[in-house]
């Protein structure tokens, strides 16, 4: 018989009220939406510390920090510098991760780019920074963050501090439903999203036996704030396209819940697969997008 999961440890990693107690976290893109929204899921969850990465550090990843330090006081977050496509960068945050917190437990790779609408508009130079961003980011947490997560740490003196005795972690990878879908947006997106889950799926059996495990969560049709007006088309500085691309009218003809998602539903999902609610649960692909993708347009009632 398996050995039960033991959640009567106030510090087990399989708590059943999910909480993350001990929990040092990365998350990347901390600009975007969504990276805002799940670095203030983990902090209500009750991570230790949270790393909100960009590659520079600006005024809303420290307004970020400062409010959620005021509003989660037990839980640190640290703006970082990070080029997430870059090695050294990736080897160099891990290092200071280590030195100074003696553990790693949860990454979350949501740095995504959106890249041209068409092929017409697409260089060989966009491509190659849409699998940059999109699959060569998460290879990285693949290769790297691991051995950290098998780090073992007596329980250090800070708020929510933990002991770690056994090697465990979950790496996240946020993509889109262009992952297994064609047609969303433009090549760059659908081959780069494709490579994302790519990445997921290898991992299964790259991470066996180390108590590490990975998913990928692929937001729809995500309102995050962005209207036309100001959007870049090409798409080199947004993660998803505009929510108002598509009109309300078609929102509600052609998702099953009638309307565009927010950044916190995708956050929450993100949450879920950081704590031990998800502790069977690797490989998987996390469609949240409101049923959009289950829709066929020709047979929906009228």
């Amino acid at each position: 018989m398996p050995e039960p999961i033991d959640d009567a440890s106030p510090f087990s990693p399989y708590r059943s009220d999910g909480k993350l107690y001990g929990f040092i976290c990365v998350v990347t893109g901390a600009t975007q939406p969504i990276s805002q929204a799940i670095v203030t899921e983990l902090a209500a969850h009750g991570a230790a510390s949270i790393y909100a990465c960009n590659p520079t550090t600006d005024g809303s990843s420290d307004d970020l920090a400062s409010n959620l330090n005021t509003t989660y006081p037990n839980t640190k977050i640290i703006p970082y510098p990070l080029h997430t496509s870059d090695e050294q960068s990736t080897l160099a945050l891990i290092d200071d991760v280590l030195n100074t917190w003696g553990r790693l437990d949860v990454w979350v790779c949501s740095s995504g780019l959106l890249g041209p609408p068409s092929i017409d508009m697409t260089t060989p130079a966009d491509l190659q920074k849409c699998f940059e961003a999109n699959s060569l980011a998460p290879f990285f947490a693949l290769k790297y963050a691991p051995p950290a997560m098998g780090k073992l740490c007596s329980q250090g003196n800070y708020p929510n501090a933990a002991v770690k005795d056994r090697g465990y972690g979950s790496i996240i990878v946020v993509s889109s439903v262009a992952s297994t879908y064609g047609g969303c947006w433009g090549p760059c997106y659908t081959m780069s999203s494709h490579a994302a889950l790519g990445v997921v799926h290898a991992g299964v059996a790259v991470l066996k036996g180390t108590g590490v495990r990975i998913n990928c969560v692929s937001p729809g049709q995500i309102d995050v704030g962005v209207d036309l007006k100001g959007f870049d088309m090409r798409g080199m500085k947004s993660q998803l396209p505009p929510a108002n691309l598509q009109s309300a009218e078609s929102q509600r003809e052609h998702i099953g819940l009638e309307r565009a998602g927010m950044p916190t539903e995708v956050a929450r999902v993100a949450g879920f697969l950081a704590s031990g609610f998800s502790s069977y649960m690797t490989g998987a692909n996390m469609v949240v997008d409101g049923g959009a993708s289950v829709m066929c347009p020709l047979t929906v009632p009228i």
